[in-house]
């Protein structure tokens, strides 16, 4: 089984709506705190290098989403990422956002691609990202 890249979210007051559950846009959010970290932490490129001397950004080009039980304030909403295909420009990572029993909240899957900042022209990811990458990749039957 393939890796995957785990982190926790703290549902806090600021996600909710007035029924006390997490107000749909706020888990966008979320994702891309996912998103930034997993680059950071798993991939050895953060956003202020990417976006610095990297002159890159991995905008968003697709986004499918599959709300399930809401899930209220309080406690870790925790996240997971794996990768389903690692192309040159672009990547559809395969997102889990579950409740306090392991129970899928919000299921997406998603296409980020590598752009050059300047003049936002799709560009191959960097050799050391991409390998690190690949060992996200969901195995494939």
């Amino acid at each position: 089984m393939s890796p995957v890249f785990r982190s926790t979210v703290l549902v806090r007051f600021k996600h909710c709506d007035a029924a006390g559950i997490v107000f749909y846009p706020r888990y966008f959010e979320m994702l891309n705190d996912l998103i930034e970290d997993w680059f950071s932490e798993a991939l050895g490129w953060p956003f202020d290098a990417m976006h610095g001397e990297g002159h890159a950004g991995v905008p968003t080009a697709e986004l499918e989403c599959r709300f399930l039980p809401p899930r209220r304030r309080g406690g870790g909403l925790p996240g997971e990422r794996r990768v389903l295909r690692v192309g040159h420009p672009s990547f559809p990572p395969a997102i889990l956002f579950a409740g306090p029993n392991d129970d899928p909240r919000m299921e997406v899957t998603q296409r980020l691609v590598c752009v050059d900042t300047g003049s936002i022209a799709p560009q191959p990811l960097p050799d050391a990202v991409r390998e690190a990458m690949s060992s996200y990749l969901v195995a494939t039957a």
